[in-house]
Parts: C-alpha cells; structure tokens; sequence
C-alpha cells in the first residue's frame, strides 16, 4: 500500500478497500462494521426500536453547486440512500459543517436551505449539527459530514451473503448521470450535454419495494463511487457469480457520449439516486412492476442475474455476444464528485 494518501484512496475502488482493510480494519472492530455495508445493522435490548441502521458520510463534492443539486441535497440524499439499501427506514441524520473564513454567507445559507428541503422530502429530521471553521485554504469552501439512524425494516438483514444462483438483478434506471453532470460542470461543457445529476432520496421507492416483496429482496446498494460494476464486484466478493448483459444497462445518450470524449466507462461512474437490487427470480417481474410504478423507478430495467459459474467474478456479457470481465475500479478518474 501507499506510504501517503492518495487521491484514488477516495474513489470507492481498489484502493478505497485496501485502505479500509488494512489500516481501518485492522485498529475498528465489530460485527456491525465487518459486514463493509452501507450502513452497520446493529441490535440492542434498550433499544425501542429494537434493530436500527447506523451510518455516516462526508461531502468534498467540487464545484458546490451542480446541474441537478448541490453540496446540501447531497449530503442528505446520500445519507439516507445508505439507511435506506440497509432495509431501514431513514430517521433522523446530523450534519457537521466545515467551513473556510472567506466563504459568502448566502452560499452556506442557500446549501443550508436545500438540506432542509430535502430532508423534508425524505421525512427525515435533521437533529444535531455541528460547525467548525478554518482558515482561509485549509479547506475548499464548505465540506459537510452527516450521520444518519434508521429503523431496520426487514426480519433479516440485506446483505450480499444471501444471494444466490438464479437471483435476478434490476436497477431503477440509467447509471452514469451524477459523476458525469459533475465532470463537465468543471469542464464548463454543462450546456452542451444538458445532463443533470440523479441525485434523489431512494427512501421511499425502496420501502414501497419492500412492502411488496416481504423477504423476497436479498440485497440492495446505491452504486455511488465506483458505480456499478465497482458494486457488483463488491456482491460477488462474497464467492457467487454474477452476469450482466451490457445492452440492458440503461445509459443515457449524452452520458454515453461525454464518457466516449473524456474516455471513461459509464459502468464505473458514481450514481447518487440509482439502486441495485437482487430479488429472488419468481419475484423479479414483480419487482420490476413495483419500480416502474414510482416517480424514481419509471426507468427501471433489469441487468442481469447471480450464476454458479466464475464465482468471484463479475462478467459482462456485450452486445456482440462475447463476455469480458468487469474488475473493481482502478485509481480514481472523477475525483470530488460526492
């Protein structure tokens, strides 16, 4: 590993696992945390809820505001997103400002303003916060780090380590939009591509799902930094196979077409409003109904299936019936994007 930390430790990749098992993993323990989910499950007696999720996150994202969001709603989208793919029903989070001397106070109360929104819309209470603020370049204007409680949904936990052969993989819509909207707001191509991030609170798409299908849903996961195939590879780490046929990944046009000018690979790109989900396959039509019938599932598609073949691996099987295999990110190519 690194002797210093590098950019790519942050991309959700390789080198974001190695990081996390080789220095995190080695001084934090606990079953909460060994399972690497979005959100630790953890059970408790003199809980009233009995069984609650637990998480937390950081927003660097570069520039503040972007087409579709901002630093604010993607602190609280985020956040609840990860309670959320855990099975829970998104509570209350907290928020932790950094803030740099200099920073214009309309643009830490328009941020502020738009956390609230959306937690409002979430239905989720922000219920603790903290601010610290720092001299004039030790920080980049505004960095946000929340928390977030949930109550667990589901009898059993949501986790990798219940999938199995046959179970059937659906996303609820095109991948690619949020790290791409970001990347050419930097590069000022915004108005060119018209793509806007799909940042969105999941919360209530997902408990509709599980409503529907009581024990039917095996696993679910945001596929954020790293995208897709970075999160899939994190499903067949627990020794199963996995297929995904590259024609049924939804990819917008204009995301596919500034992945072709910045030379990148929608597959790996972060998402802040997609979720992956495996269901067992007598329910997967159903499932895919369920999606469709939500304002943030109108797209949804199913990509492919869980096998008994390549286990530990992840196969992409393209357009022109040839299979190539799908590895975890490598370094980081859009860094900051959340």
């Amino acid at each position: 590993m690194s002797q210093v930390i590098l950019m790519a430790h942050g991309s959700g990749g390789q080198m974001s696992h190695t990081l996390i098992r080789e220095v995190f993993l080695r001084y934090f323990d606990g079953e909460a945390l060994a399972e690497l989910g979005d959100a630790g499950l953890v059970e408790d007696g003199s809980f009233r809820a009995g069984r609650l999720a637990i998480t937390t996150d950081s927003y660097v994202v570069k520039p503040l505001f972007f087409p579709g969001g901002d630093v604010g709603k993607l602190a609280v989208c985020g956040t609840v997103n990860d309670l959320a793919v855990a099975g829970a029903r998104p509570l209350y989070l907290t928020a932790g400002f950094i803030l740099e001397e200099g920073l214009p106070m309309e643009t830490l109360e328009r941020v502020v303003r738009s956390m609230a929104e959306t937690a409002r819309q979430a239905g989720v209470q922000i219920a603790a916060g903290d601010t610290k603020v720092v001299e004039r370049g030790a920080a980049d204007g505004l960095f946000i780090n929340t928390a977030g409680v949930g109550a667990l949904l589901t009898p059993e936990p949501l986790s990798p380590r219940r999938l199995r052969a046959g179970d059937i993989l659906l996303i609820n819509g095109p991948v690619g939009d949020h790290g791409l909207a970001i990347m050419l707001q930097r590069e000022g191509l915004t108005f060119q591509s018209g793509l806007t991030s799909d940042c969105a609170p999941l919360n209530g798409l997902i408990a509709a799902l599980l409503a529907e299908l009581p024990g039917e849903v095996r696993c679910m996961r945001d596929p954020t930094r790293g995208g897709l195939a970075t999160t899939l590879n994190e499903w067949a780490g627990v020794g199963v196979g996995i297929e995904i046929d590259e024609e049924a990944v939804p990819v917008r046009p204009a995301a596919r077409a500034a992945c072709e000018i910045l030379g990148l690979d929608p597959l790996y790109i972060a998402n802040e409003g997609k979720v992956l989900i495996a269901v067992a396959p007598a329910s997967a039509e159903r499932a895919l109904a369920i999606l469709r019938s939500h304002p943030l599932g109108r797209e949804a598609v199913i990509i492919g299936r869980v096998t008994e073949e390549h286990p530990g691996r992840v196969v992409l099987r393209t357009a022109y019936g040839a299979r190539r295999v799908l590895d975890m990110l490598a370094g980081d190519p859009l860094p900051r994007i959340c």
